[in-house]
């Protein structure tokens, strides 16, 4: 099974950082070709400048992002969830890689697309401060539903599995460790 694993912090050596390189790991460790992409090392414009009515030509590094999407039987997504959803870079990935033509296409008379990432599995990591059912609760978990539902569910990936690490800010780091464990586990574990 081909993995890619794709981190949305920004900021280099994150925790982020090392639960993605350790995904990495456990799905290698199982036998997967893997693949570890750090946003933050990939040089792109992040704004869609001209929404969907004008396209720009993607990157070199947008177009390698999307070889690597095409050819992953699954996809990890890991990210820091900042102001209830995601950092920035993460969201201008999401505008500038999973196109119309790519991801899905527009059917015309109706509101449903043509998804073009069916079969593909996915998992999200997030971690945050606030507490997880807090963040259900009360926030109703906007990063993940964003995510989970109205990006890859909308391109046709319905196999997803979520996993939250909170609170991070304060956590020792024998806490860290069990987290960075069990994210290789999931790696692992992954079908």
């Amino acid at each position: 099974m081909n993995v890619l694993v794709i981190n949305g912090h920004p900021v280099k050596n994150s925790f982020c950082h090392a639960l993605a390189e350790r995904y990495g790991v456990g799905a290698q460790s199982a036998g997967h070709s893997c693949h570890v992409v750090h946003l933050s090392d990939l040089v792109f414009n992040p704004n869609l400048e001209h929404g969907f009515s004008e396209l720009p030509d993607p990157e070199p590094d947008v177009k390698a992002l999307q070889d690597l999407i095409t050819g992953a039987n699954h996809l990890a997504f890991i990210f820091p969830t900042w102001w209830g959803t995601y950092p920035a870079l993460f969201k201008g990935f999401v505008d500038r890689v999973f196109l119309p033509g790519f991801a899905f296409q527009y059917q015309h008379n109706s509101p449903f697309p043509i998804t073009l990432m069916n079969g593909k599995t996915a998992r999200i990591i997030t971690t945050m401060d606030t507490p997880v059912w807090y963040y259900h609760l009360i926030y109703r978990g906007p990063g993940i539903s964003s995510v989970k539902r109205s990006l890859l569910h909308f391109c046709g990936i319905r196999k997803v599995k979520t996993t939250i690490f909170s609170p991070v800010r304060k956590a020792q780091e024998l806490q860290r460790q069990r987290w960075l464990s069990r994210t290789e586990d999931l790696g692992r574990m992954v079908k």
